[in-house]
């Protein structure tokens, strides 16, 4: 018998180097005062030019085969707004051992958030999954969480705060709306210039990534928000996300085997419906929690540093699974052993 051996050594992703160097900068020399502005400036700019960049890339009518998948798109819009809810109301039977009630308060309006777009396609990509689905399936998410995620938070964590104002409805649609038409317009002239050059494509997927990231731990620092929890408390709530996040990579995995799903469809679905956005619930937690934002965000902050190294490392296993066969091949391959 074959005896089985441990490699002598692990690899290390250098994206999650990148990712852990990111926030130490970050904590190290948070953007401040004009340096934030151009740093959340540069940080919208580079993921509007990543959704332009996507839209050149991708065919009108693969764009259009994505909008066909609602199982998928359906699928991950119960995953973001009902199994995620359920669970962070579970949660609450963890107070107040390994939690005090104001984070677990953040807790719940983690499970609230709509999904992440930028960082769900750029995993899907990776991964060899389904992107135009993964683009359609995030970004509806993010629409309807302008309206799905203040109601829920109003029912659940009894906020008297209102939903969003219509100028954050345009800021979404400006975006990623507007950039990803304005790529599809222009494909017909830079969309062989784009599909030649998908290093540049992958840089830009990266860096936009790398930019949230410091934006946002920036932000965090600059609020002082790490000193209003004591280590066990940061250590606990950490205990409790990494099983949130393990549950839900789970079962949007097997889920989506049981739902007959695909393997790239499996894999939209694992991005988009495990992940929750820190750029739609920042600004959504300072309407709904006023002076208390800084804290109740705290958990949706650590969890997207947390979902960003982990889906990190699933992406890249997953680029490496051999492609299902053609599902013409595959019936005949079933066929001929019955």
């Amino acid at each position: 018998m074959k005896r089985l051996q441990w490699p002598s050594r692990m690899p290390v992703d250098p994206y999650i180097l990148m990712l852990l160097a990111t926030v130490g900068l970050a904590a190290l020399f948070p953007a401040h005062g004009t340096a934030a502005d151009v740093a959340s400036g540069a940080s919208t700019a580079a993921i509007a030019f990543l959704f332009f960049l996507y839209g050149a890339r991708l065919s009108t009518r693969e764009a259009l085969d994505g909008l066909k998948h609602w199982r998928l798109h359906v699928t991950v819009l119960a995953c973001t707004f009902v199994v995620f809810p359920l669970l962070g109301l579970a949660a609450r039977g963890l107070v107040p051992v390994f939690l005090t009630h104001p984070l677990y308060q953040g807790l719940l309006f983690l499970t609230l958030v709509p999904s992440t777009v930028q960082s769900s396609i750029v995993f899907t990509s990776i991964a060899r999954g389904n992107v135009p689905a993964a683009i359609c399936a995030g970004s509806f998410s993010s629409l309807v969480g302008i309206v799905v995620t203040p109601l829920l938070a109003a029912v659940l964590l009894g906020s008297s705060g209102g939903g969003l104002s219509a100028d954050s409805l345009v800021e979404i649609v400006l975006q990623l709306l507007v950039p990803f038409l304005a790529g599809q317009v222009l494909r017909r002239w830079i969309g062989g210039f784009v599909t030649r050059h998908k290093k540049v494509l992958a840089l830009v997927d990266r860096g936009s990534i790398l930019l949230v990231v410091y934006t946002a731990f920036s932000e965090g620092m600059v609020q002082g928000i790490w000193h209003q929890v004591s280590a066990a408390r940061l250590g606990g709530l950490l205990v409790v996300e990494v099983a949130l996040l393990a549950v839900m990579l789970f079962l949007t995995w097997y889920g989506g085997r049981a739902l007959r799903f695909g393997r790239a469809d499996r894999i939209a679905l694992q991005f988009a419906g495990s992940k929750k956005s820190l750029a739609s619930g920042l600004p959504m937690a300072s309407v709904l929690f006023g002076a208390h934002a800084s804290l109740a965000v705290l958990p949706l902050m650590l969890f997207h540093q947390m979902q960003l190294m982990v889906c990190a490392v699933i992406a890249k296993r997953r680029a490496r699974d051999p492609l299902e066969p053609p599902r013409e091949h595959a019936d005949e391959r079933t066929a001929a052993t019955t």
